[in-house]
């Protein structure tokens, strides 16, 4: 008996996450034959396809033209469209292997495709993507920013006008509204509660891109943009008591000013 007879013929297998938009809406694309429903993973001829409701779909077995036709049919259900779309690939090494491994700098090695390894290297690919969009959503704020921070601690004065520091505020609230709880990285995929086998090439593959690094460096980012909102809040409730307390001592100025030209006339008459 050979050596090629014993050892399975390895084969590679390219797996392709792509950003669509801010949500994809899922609900009544689910059918008898689908692998799980949240995430949407179906069977698609000799591939697989993953959508998630965070705005990403994820496609194996495809070719480029049948992967553009599909996102074309799902363009009523996207919403927020991304531009550019933004793309992740894996390449899958399968055969001449007892165990799920990722080499350094390699292809992930795994015994075979199961649609179950999809799911796992889909979620992980997925999120990746996502975090990709939320990490520049939180970048763009912290450049819009600077140069405030540069200034109140330079001058201790705002450098913008009450509108500019206004539509701050909202590209804030705008960004934390997007960020904030879109993408769950800690929650595992529930395909692992019917195959807990699976667990290592989970944590591997969280650890490949990695992402519960990046999610806590998210959050933290999101912690400053969020103080740095109720800073800014805080500078124009400042500045509307301070011009609050000018006109009211002009008033009482005024006021005196007219008690006493009453006083004084009324001693002349």
């Amino acid at each position: 008996m050979t050596l090629a007879a014993i050892v399975p013929e390895r084969s590679r297998i390219v797996v392709t996450a792509v950003l669509l938009g801010q949500r994809i809406d899922t609900a009544g694309l689910e059918r008898p034959d689908m692998i799980q429903s949240n995430p949407l993973v179906l069977r698609d001829g000799a591939g697989y396809v993953a959508l998630y409701r965070f705005g990403v779909a994820v496609f194996t077995g495809m070719t480029i033209v049948e992967q553009d036709a599909y996102v074309r049919a799902l363009q009523p259900r996207i919403s927020g469209r991304a531009a550019p779309e933004d793309t992740e690939t894996a390449a899958v090494e399968t055969g001449g292997i007892q165990e799920d491994r990722i080499p350094p700098g390699g292809p992930i090695q795994v015994p075979e495709f199961t649609p179950e390894r999809f799911v796992l290297l889909a979620d992980a690919l997925a999120k990746s993507v996502a975090l990709g969009r939320d990490e520049r959503e939180i970048n763009r704020v912290f450049d819009s920013i600077e140069p405030l921070a540069v200034s109140l601690a330079s001058t201790g004065t705002a450098p913008f006008p009450r509108k500019k520091l206004l539509k701050l505020i909202g590209q804030i609230l705008v960004a934390q509204h997007r960020v904030s709880g879109r993408v769950a990285v800690d929650e595992k995929p529930d395909i692992l509660w019917d195959r807990p086998g699976l667990e290592r090439l989970h944590a591997r593959l969280e650890d490949e891109y990695e992402l519960k690094e990046r999610a806590t460096t998210l959050q933290h980012k999101l912690e400053v943009v969020v103080e740095t909102a109720r800073t800014v809040t805080e500078i124009l409730d400042t500045n509307r008591s301070t011009r609050l307390e000018l006109v009211i001592v002009l008033l009482i100025f005024i006021e005196t000013i007219l008690s006493t030209y009453s006083i004084f006339k009324g001693l002349l008459h």
